[in-house]
Order: C-alpha cells, then sequence, then structure tokens
C-alpha cells in the first residue's frame, strides 16, 4: 500500500535516527511530522499515521490515532533454545529477582523501567517503594559481548544491521562484507547473517516475533549469541540505511486497520488517555 497519502509522525525529543527517518520520509513523498509536546497533532486524527518515538509517546498519542505498534514478546529471549542465547535466561517477574543471591543480568523486556545492567545481587534492584513486584523481568546470566549489533528485520529478512557496542563501548559501523575495516579488525558481516539466518529460522512458536522488529546479536568469546529483541519503532538506528530501517519503522507501528491478523499478538496494550 503506497504511503503518499500518510504520516510519519515523531516524538518532540527527537533522535538522530528520527532526524534520518524524516529525511528519508521527504525522498519517498511521506509526509513527516514532530510533535511539538506529547498530544496528538491537530488535524492527524482520522488519517493515516505511522510513529517513531519512545513507549511513552506511543502510549501518548497512539489510541487516539488508531496506531498498532509491535513489539516483541516479554518471554521471546527466554524462549529462544539456549544454543542461541548462550546462557540461561528467565522470564519473572521484578519480586523474584529480589531475591537473586549473586550476580545477573537483569532488564524489563519492554519499556525501561529501570537500568538494565548487571546487579551484584537482588537486593541492588529497585524496591517496592519504586516499582511494583509484579512487573515482568528478564534475568540472565552474565554474558561478555566484544561486538553488538542491531538488525532492523521485516517480514523474516534483515533489511539494514549495524555494529553498536565494541569491548563494551559505544561503536558505530555498517557491517561490510567484502574487506576488512579500516581499523584493522576483519568484517563480521558473513558470520553475523548466517547467524542471524539460523536466529530468524528459530524464531516459531513461543519464539516467534512480529513481521516488524530489532534483534541484537553479539559475538561472544565462545561464539555469537542473541543479545535481545526490540520494538523498532522505539529502537536507534546507529550506522543502518535510514531507508531500510524507515520501511521497518513503517510497519512497526502503522494504522490498526492496516494490520496483518498474524501480528495481532504482537500489539502493544494502548492507555486510554484522559486529557
Amino acid at each position: 500500500m503506497s504511503t503518499t497519502d500518510a504520516t510519519l509522525l515523531l516524538a518532540p525529543r527527537i533522535n538522530e535516527t528520527g532526524l534520518q527517518l524524516r529525511t528519508a520520509a521527504g525522498r519517498r513523498g511521506l509526509r513527516a511530522h514532530t510533535a511539538a509536546s506529547w498530544r496528538a497533532p491537530q488535524g492527524l486524527a482520522g488519517t493515516r499515521v505511522h510513529l517513531y518515538g519512545g513507549p511513552l509517546f506511543a502510549d501518548a498519542v497512539g489510541r487516539e490515532l488508531g496506531l498498532a505498534p509491535l513489539e516483541p514478546s516479554d518471554g521471546w529471549l527466554a524462549a529462544l533454545p539456549r544454543e542461541l542465547t548462550l546462557r540461561r535466561v528467565e522470564l519473572t517477574t521484578l519480586a523474584e529477582a529480589r531475591r537473586l543471591p549473586g550476580p545477573a543480568f537483569v532488564k524489563a523486556p519492554a519499556d525501561k523501567h529501570f537500568t538494565a545492567r548487571v546487579y551484584p545481587d537482588g537486593s541492588a534492584l529497585p524496591g517496592p517503594e519504586l516499582l511494583d513486584g509484579a512487573t515482568p523481568v528478564l534475568v540472565s546470566e552474565v554474558v561478555r559481548f566484544d561486538t553488538e549489533f542491531r538488525l532492523f528485520v521485516l517480514d523474516g529478512t534483515v533489511r539494514a544491521a549495524s555494529r553498536y557496542a565494541r569491548g563494551g563501548e559505544l561503536s558505530f559501523a555498517a557491517p561490510e562484507s567484502d574487506a576488512p575495516e579500516s581499523d584493522g579488525h576483519k568484517s563480521d558481516a558473513p558470520e553475523l547473517l548466517a547467524f542471524a539466518a539460523d536466529v530468524l529460522a528459530a524464531a516459531t512458536g513461543p519464539a516467534a516475533l512480529p513481521s516488524a522488529a530489532v534483534v541484537d546479536l553479539g559475538r561472544t568469546p565462545h561464539g555469537w549469541a542473541v543479545v535481545e529483541a526490540n520494538a523498532a519503532w522505539a529502537s536507534g538506528g546507529y550506522a543502518c540505511d535510514p531507508d531500510a530501517v524507515l520501511d521497518v519503522v513503517l510497519r512497526a507501528a502503522g494504522p490498526l486497520p492496516e494490520l496483518p491478523s498474524t501480528d495481532r499478538p504482537f500489539l502493544r496494550p494502548l492507555p486510554e488517555v484522559v486529557r
């Protein structure tokens, strides 16, 4: 379906990826509008809107604008076979995680309720006075990733990829398959794409993904492993091709009437906002 009669709505606090998507949208004749506040802009209700922004922005305007933001299920990472994660991963509650006796990597699956990092034990997690114990969390064994990559995936195919970290530090670069990188590191692209194909082939049943998503993969001292999956409409593009990222974002948070039935299990529940 043509997008030339639609609008790409960007959150008020536009980031570098948002700026790139706005330019990419203009190249294909798609209107782009940066919101001035955390409200749906006047005149967009009842029109075809696609969104790029964080979860808070999606929650603030999504229902009013009839959007269908897609996100991986909370238990996606835990549902993958261990040969793809190289670690034990459990979907549990924050109350249970607070009982952890030793170090673990803990994060909220979707929203950033608290900092995702290695915690020395459960007592270091946010207490009940800050966050409800029923909050779902992913608890993982600690793994060191030497290099990490972001993949934008559409209909089971990698549309764009970018390195975003090396040695635990931010490091953006598009993976090149035909030559070593200028800093002397051998290109990771062939192995990255081969591992990505294995991950996407395993994305069925409880480990299924929405048709548009972001998947992060990394190289560890023991081989390749899945880092996590996230909503494409709320993820940074790093050094990915903005035109390819836009293709994924348009599907990831578009008009609800255009949502394929297979994507309905991945709809983010949107609150009804009372002004």
